[in-house]
């Protein structure tokens, strides 16, 4: 089964741009506020200057996720870029805890665009914006069409490329100058087949308030293990001095036909696991995001999903055939 691309092609050899109405900024300020957030987030923050950054989740007591996000230090704020929909929850939760603590936080009227494409830095340069290079969550203020963008070297996105942060009021034209200078149109179609094949697990279609961090394989991205205490710390050293085990985890699936968010998966008549994500990618054919109960993590693993024939795949994707 073939897909339509979506800027699928172009994500992968050139650049594609897409608007993501899903996320936005809280922003934290004063003079304690990377002390705060060094107690309250799982990786990190009190080691970061200007221009730094790096990915990290916020806990409840008993190691659930109650938010991923990107976490990036300016002159005079950390702001923490994350799903739309937590941002009142993660501000309700920091407030609760900073007590007498000097840290002010506010909902940012920011949009989050993602440049993504090994083409991305040419088209910022095309746009007026001259970006050196940057590691993984490292970031710059920029210009384009005369407004300022923070341009992010974003880990979390496939494919590669930057999170662009701009004014509400100035996402319009920053989009249209960087269409203008190259950057294609990706849809949120091909950007799930992008994020599954390179197993880019994000909050809220695929991690849930459900989920531990070592259910979703990527704690070294998120979690500094050799800092001090945060909220949740003790699940997250607990699991991992014993290898990291849990119950289910995050995996692939090669499917025989598309299939969609939320269809069960099954073993004979047992349930082990349920689809988070799922898309055609114009290379692979029907794929998914699934988490899976740990008797049927094997690769090759055949599994059921809602009467579609599905075999377990190891992240991110090896191009080839469904297994026979």
């Amino acid at each position: 089964m073939t897909a339509p691309d979506g800027g699928y092609g172009a994500a992968r050899d050139r650049a594609a741009l897409v608007f993501l109405e899903e996320r936005g900024v809280l922003e934290a300020t004063g003079p304690q506020r990377q002390k705060f957030l060094q107690g309250m987030l799982s990786n990190d923050v009190a080691a970061l200057r200007p221009g730094q950054g790096c990915r990290a989740a916020l806990l409840d007591v008993k190691g659930h996720v109650l938010s991923l996000m990107r976490v990036l230090v300016t002159t005079d704020a950390v702001l923490l870029e994350m799903p739309r929909d937590r941002l009142a929850l993660v501000e309700g939760v920091l407030n609760h805890h900073k007590v007498a603590a000097p840290v002010r936080f506010k909902i940012q009227m920011t949009a989050v665009l993602g440049l993504l494409g090994p083409a991305g830095r040419d088209v910022l340069q095309r746009a007026g914006a001259t970006i050196p290079a940057l590691g993984v969550e490292e970031h710059v203020a920029a210009e384009v069409a005369s407004h300022a963008v923070l341009v992010v070297a974003a880990g979390d996105f496939p494919a590669g490329g930057f999170a662009l942060h701009v004014s509400v009021e100035a996402r319009g034209a920053v989009h249209e100058a960087l269409a203008q200078a190259g950057a294609e149109p990706l849809d949120h179609d091909a950007l799930d087949a992008l994020r599954i094949e390179e197993g880019r697990a994000w909050f809220g279609p695929d991690v849930t308030e459900e989920n531990l961090l070592h259910e979703v394989g990527r704690v070294a991205e998120h979690v500094s293990l050799s800092k001090g205490c945060y909220v949740g710390q003790e699940v997250v050293a607990r699991l991992d001095a014993r290898g990291g085990n849990v119950n289910k985890a995050l995996r692939g699936l090669r499917l025989e036909a598309a299939s969609k968010p939320g269809t069960v998966l099954r073993s004979g008549d047992k349930e082990i696991g349920r689809i988070t994500t799922a898309a055609v990618s114009p290379r692979l054919g029907p794929i998914a995001l699934a988490f899976v109960h740990r008797s049927h993590f094997e690769p090759g693993t055949l599994v059921d999903a809602g009467g579609i024939r599905a075999t377990v795949a190891s992240l991110p994707l090896a191009q080839g055939p469904v297994e026979a």
